[in-house]
């Protein structure tokens, strides 16, 4: 990574942002994150829920991540807005991304529309949840009930 000309670690660069800041990075190239990166953002007591799963603790997150990038042959997250909260309120932000996944062993992309809210306290993100289309993700992607999915959509909108 490049600042100013001169070559930085991403450890250095981690270390220097704001923490919105650090979960863009993170995120923008999840594939290339180790877990335990993964406590710079979050504290050891993050909540994080998805449509997959809801997960309590650091170490549930990082095996989860683990687990998710084990799988996984890119991963890259871009990031369209971020809305923090309003003055006087509890610190959270609300972010919206576009996902772009390639699982291991296939070809073709996951494209993936979601929300994040996340709650901080203490520089650290406690609480994190993401609303997206889960059969999107997976389930159309599954030959049989893709199709399925497919003439149900089609029926619907007709």
């Amino acid at each position: 990574m490049s600042k100013n000309g001169i070559q930085v670690s991403r450890f250095y660069t981690l270390t220097h942002m704001t923490l919105i800041e650090k979960f863009c990075a993170l995120y923008s190239s999840l594939n290339d994150v180790n877990p335990d990166e993964l406590g710079s953002i979050y504290s050891q007591d993050v909540e994080f829920i998805d449509p997959i799963a809801h997960h309590h603790g650091l170490d549930a997150v990082k095996y989860y991540f683990a687990q998710l990038l084990d799988n996984t042959k890119t991963c890259a997250f871009d990031i369209k807005t971020i809305t923090p909260s309003a003055p006087g309120e509890d610190i959270h932000y609300t972010i919206t991304w576009v996902m772009t996944l390639v699982l291991k062993g296939k070809t073709d992309p996951i494209v993936l529309d979601g929300i994040t809210i996340l709650k901080v306290s203490n520089e650290k993100i406690h609480y994190h949840r993401d609303y997206y289309d889960l059969g999107e993700m997976v389930y159309q992607h599954i030959p049989i009930l893709g199709w399925v999915i497919g003439k149900i959509k089609s029926r619907l909108q007709s």
